[in-house]
């Protein structure tokens, strides 16, 4: 059985009830967050590219936790230089650990720190965990090579829905089609004005491909089991 928790923008926290896993901690300065940095435990940290409402907190909860973040080289490094400890990697790479692994996969999307040092390149991931393969498509544009993850049978899809900065409903559910995932969580929406969205319309669309999936609010979670 696994937990994702829906932590508000594209945060999540997802566990096995072993192995905790924050992806994209944006907390501190989102007005949409369902936890503050302090109150979240982790054993790994994902990151998916280095703008500032994903690479958020995940120094400060290295410092607190000890967890590892799981980034490109170039967050990595960045991340060690400000406190933070990492494992670099790139995309195509495989991380393994008790429990399950991650593989990198690309995403179509810029990557830049606040302070404008460059991120390395934006990336999704595909998640074995408990049993269950989640994939994080991360921010993204469509494109066609979202069909390599087809043959990972995906459980669950996390895709942004909000447009103006990532791909929008209608472009998501060409996603869904592209990767065959069984359910889908829409994530990067609602946040900001402009990326206001209706989740649960865009949920509703996606049972019509026949994909299952909730729109979260921040604070909830669904399980796999």
């Amino acid at each position: 059985m696994v937990e994702v928790r829906y932590l508000g923008h594209s945060a999540l926290l997802i566990s096995d009830g072993t192995t905790r896993i924050v992806v994209d901690p944006f907390l501190t300065g989102n007005p949409k967050a369902a936890l503050s940095a302090d109150q979240v435990e982790a054993d790994l940290i994902v990151l998916t590219h280095a703008h500032g409402d994903h690479y958020g907190d995940s120094v400060a909860i290295s410092q607190r936790t000890g967890a590892p973040i799981l980034s490109n080289y170039e967050i990595v490094s960045y991340a060690e230089k400000h406190g933070g400890k990492g494992v670099g990697m790139n995309l195509g790479g495989t991380y393994r650990f008790k429990g399950g692994w991650l593989k990198w996969f690309p995403a179509q999307h810029s990557s830049s720190f606040p302070d404008g040092t460059y991120g390395g390149v934006a990336q999704g991931f595909v998640l074995e965990l408990g049993g269950k393969r989640i994939y994080n498509a991360g921010d993204t544009a469509l494109f066609s090579d979202m069909a390599l993850v087809a043959p990972y049978s995906v459980d669950l899809a996390i895709l942004p829905i909000g447009d103006h900065f990532t791909m929008g409903p209608d472009d998501a559910l060409q996603a869904l089609e592209l990767t065959r995932a069984k359910q889908v969580l829409p994530v990067h929406y609602n946040t900001f004005p402009p990326i206001a969205q209706d989740g649960a319309a865009f949920v509703q669309r996606a049972g019509l491909l026949g994909v299952g999936g909730k729109a979260l609010q921040p604070g909830e979670h669904i399980t796999l089991s």
